[in-house]
């Protein structure tokens, strides 16, 4: 279901050897992921958006309230702009201990923002046993999450955060993602997350805006934006898209999760989950384009345990006409299938045709 909007933005940005001209309509919850290939503009816009940098012919409102009007010659500062900003550095106080940076931030929120108590900041994040602590002892996760319940704590009307994994490794990184995801989950404020790394995104977002060279080249749902043929996200080797579903049951003989979702059932390994779950529990998976593969009947003598009934919608050629991308329609849930040309002809395929997706269980996994 998708969200009012809530944002509005306009800016442009005109610099010597970079002019970034972008136009926005954002929800006014979720996560929006700003993506694109380092240099895009991402950080340029996001600072914007903050008030950190100020340009001409701008306009952001959010909630109904005016941050900058510069044909009306509004400009609200970025100290009084109600937002959170987490950067790819965790820029904390390192003469204080955690509290103390906690109690800087909660000191200077705004009257009117959302109660957001120290107990369930510290809960959300699992920094409880961090608090006397100081920074400097902390590691890059800890640092980070440290970083995010300080912006939190400042009852932001928007939560900005640019990169906020760029600087850790793998280990890291994947601590801090669950936290990320329960901030997600648990409250209602909206979030700018800028990052290209598609796992990420994957991972995240709800909203997806992309942007190339300055220009935002699409914006709306991550799992249509993601599926979308005349975009670069859907031609690399790492194209795909996301399917959610309802955890329907357990295979505890063969150690599978058995999915709900709009084209059918999906089986995925217990050990491909980044966590236990329940029955009733959403999921959402990320499926390449690669490790689709495509049938004119259920195929019922393979390997293959999923099959999805879907129906052609378009197609783009691929890597000199050698593949195709094919899109399908799976019950409302958007599919692609990376499959040679000459396969594609083998089965006839054509916009409205009828077919079955074949996923290999093995292949599947909750993002990253």
């Amino acid at each position: 279901m998708s969200q009012p909007i809530a944002i509005h933005a306009r800016f442009s940005v005109q610099r010597d050897n970079f002019d970034l001209q972008a136009q926005l309509a954002l929800p006014g919850r979720g996560v929006t992921a700003l993506f694109g290939h380092s240099g895009s503009g991402k950080t340029t816009l996001l600072r914007a958006i903050a008030g950190l940098d100020r340009h001409p012919d701008s306009y952001m409102k959010i909630n109904g309230e005016l941050w900058q009007d510069e044909a009306a010659g509004v400009f609200v500062p970025p100290h009084r702009r109600a937002l959170g900003y987490v950067f790819q550095e965790a820029s904390l106080f390192p003469h204080l201990s955690v509290q103390g940076n906690l109690d800087f931030a909660r000191k200077r929120a705004r009257a009117d923002g959302s109660e957001l108590g120290m107990l369930q900041t510290l809960t959300l994040l699992g920094i409880n046993h961090l608090l006397d602590r100081r920074t400097t002892t902390l590691s890059g996760g800890e640092r980070q999450r440290v970083a995010i319940a300080r912006a939190l704590l400042a009852r932001p009307a928007l939560l900005l955060m640019d990169e906020p994994l760029a600087s850790l490794d793998s280990k890291r990184k994947e601590e801090v993602l669950p936290y990320l995801e329960r901030v997600h989950q648990e409250l209602d404020i909206p979030v700018l997350y800028v990052s290209h790394s598609m796992e990420e995104v994957a991972r995240l977002a709800d909203h997806m805006v992309l942007i190339e060279a300055g220009r935002v080249l699409a914006s709306g749902p991550a799992a249509e934006i993601l599926a979308r043929l005349d975009l670069s996200t859907a031609l690399g080797d790492d194209a795909g898209t996301l399917v959610d579903g309802v955890v329907e049951g357990f295979d505890e003989e063969y150690g599978l999760v058995r999915l709900r979702a709009a084209g059918g059932t999906i089986h995925i390994a217990r050990g491909a989950l980044r966590s236990p779950l329940s029955c009733g529990a959403t999921l959402r998976l990320r499926i390449l384009a690669r490790d689709v593969s495509l049938a004119l009947t259920p195929q019922t003598d393979g390997s293959i345990l999923n099959h999805l009934q879907a129906t052609v919608t378009t197609e783009r050629t691929v890597n000199e006409g050698a593949h195709v991308i094919v899109r399908l329609d799976a019950g409302g849930t958007p599919l692609l299938a990376r499959i040679t040309r000459r396969s594609r002809d083998q089965l006839g395929l054509t916009s409205g045709k009828v077919v079955w997706a074949q996923i290999k269980a093995a292949a599947l996994a909750s993002p990253p």
